[in-house]
């Protein structure tokens, strides 16, 4: 069934398709204002919704976690993408709301390309994540198989509701199985994260993430 542009652009809903092409995604993310998008197999999903505040606070204080990592690890280099659009053409396209590179050959735009990081060109991220407030099926499924076949390594889902973090990382058969410490920041206890997390319940992020650093520092 072909994709109705007009009726996606005047509601709030999300679109979920199965038998979608390549042309279908494209044709949605060059003309409609997305706020989440990917694409899978035939499996097309986006979000026409705005970012709520939930959303963003706990985005930013998972983001402020690879800050503070990357503080205690001078020597490290880390950069942050998060909410990116990332093309695999042809094949695979999603916008994780935490995207992570480590090390060297990070992906950098230039003047004139398009704003999106094309796997074809760039190697993969080494950790993205979905901050699940309505979506925790969903990333704990289509959009988990999505991330595994792109071959990243390490794969975050943040439980809003849940104050929890499922965190999983890449084996090699190619599947993600449950890890309790991370294998992109190296030696950070998922517990902690979690602990930290559950601090939004009581806490502003900044204070939440105040308090990671002092457990990481002491």
């Amino acid at each position: 069934m072909p994709l109705s542009l007009e009726k996606l652009s005047q509601s709030s809903a999300v679109l979920q398709q199965r038998n979608a092409t390549w042309q279908d995604y494209t044709q949605v993310r060059d003309r409609t204002d997305w706020n989440k998008i990917a694409f899978h197999q035939g499996w097309l999903w986006v979000d026409m919704g705005k970012e709520g505040p939930n959303h963003a606070a706990f985005s930013d204080l998972l983001t402020a976690i690879f800050f503070i990592w990357a503080f205690l690890h001078p020597d490290e280099r880390l950069q942050s993408y998060g909410r990116c659009l990332i093309e695999q053409p042809d094949t695979q396209a999603c916008a994780p709301d935490l995207v992570l590179y480590r090390g060297d050959n990070i992906p950098k735009w230039q003047s004139g390309e398009p704003r999106r990081i094309d796997l074809s060109r760039h190697h993969r991220p080494d950790l993205v994540g979905e901050i699940a407030d309505t979506t925790l099926s969903l990333d704990l499924d289509e959009q988990k198989r999505l991330y595994a076949s792109l071959g990243i390594a390490e794969y975050w889902v943040i439980d809003i509701k849940g104050m929890r973090l499922f965190a999983f990382g890449l084996t090699a058969l190619g599947i993600y199985e449950t890890i309790q410490v991370s294998q992109v920041l190296t030696d950070l206890p998922i517990a902690l994260i979690e602990q930290t997390i559950e601090r939004l319940g009581t806490e502003t992020n900044t204070a939440a993430a105040n308090w990671l650093m002092q457990q990481l520092r002491g």
